[in-house]
């Protein structure tokens, strides 16, 4: 069985997405934790109703970043997980999670990086007045969202289109294309086959 750790700050529906995904096509991965740094976030709401264990505390109950990451990195290990998933986190990566994952920790960002990064890529594409922003999913390395690209999808921006109504599209996608990214790195990784996920 393939483990990886879900971490979120907000809502949850990618990881609501990618549950649903693994558990549809019967793959032998497991997520044996979600980690989230809001105690009050709807994501472990929807991570209890699917038994998944949760870890969940506040920066500011450690003394520092590092303090912080480090009783991350401890949970992480302690679950055996294999691949940090970020779906919706909220927080830079430090080095202690990155030493210790390095080139096993994925992101998803709802922009066409290197355009728009930071934690309103949506909102800053439709500002700009581009006709076209997407998805991307990336490793995680020190920079903001500045590793290297995995996969990417375009999404139109209409005339007639709302920030509101970009953002349903752009979730959308989000949806369906960090589940294929997600496939894609552990088969890279040799963690998943071909025969795993047909």
């Amino acid at each position: 069985m393939i483990k990886i750790a879900v971490f979120a700050s907000g809502t949850g529906t990618n990881f609501v997405a990618l549950y649903d995904h693994i558990k549809q096509a019967q793959l032998p991965i497991e997520i044996t934790r979600v980690i989230c740094d809001q105690p009050k976030a709807a994501v472990l709401d929807r991570a209890r109703e699917r038994q998944i264990p949760i870890w969940t505390h506040r920066l500011k109950e450690f003394e520092g970043k590092e303090a912080y990451e480090q009783a991350i990195l401890t949970q992480v290990q302690a679950d055996n997980a294999q691949l940090l998933v970020l779906a919706g986190y909220m927080r830079i990566v430090t080095q202690v999670l990155l030493n210790a994952y390095a080139g096993k920790i994925i992101n998803i960002h709802p922009a066409l990086l290197p355009s728009f990064p930071g934690r309103h890529g949506i909102e800053d594409a439709f500002d700009y007045g581009v006709k076209v922003t997407g998805v991307t999913v990336h490793y995680v390395d020190s920079g903001v969202d500045s590793g290297p690209v995995i996969a990417q999808q375009p999404v139109a921006i209409l005339p007639e289109d709302s920030v509101e109504s970009l953002a349903m599209k752009i979730h959308d996608v989000e949806h369906e294309l960090y589940f294929e990214s997600l496939c894609q790195v552990l088969r890279d990784q040799g963690l998943l086959t071909v025969q795993d996920n047909g």
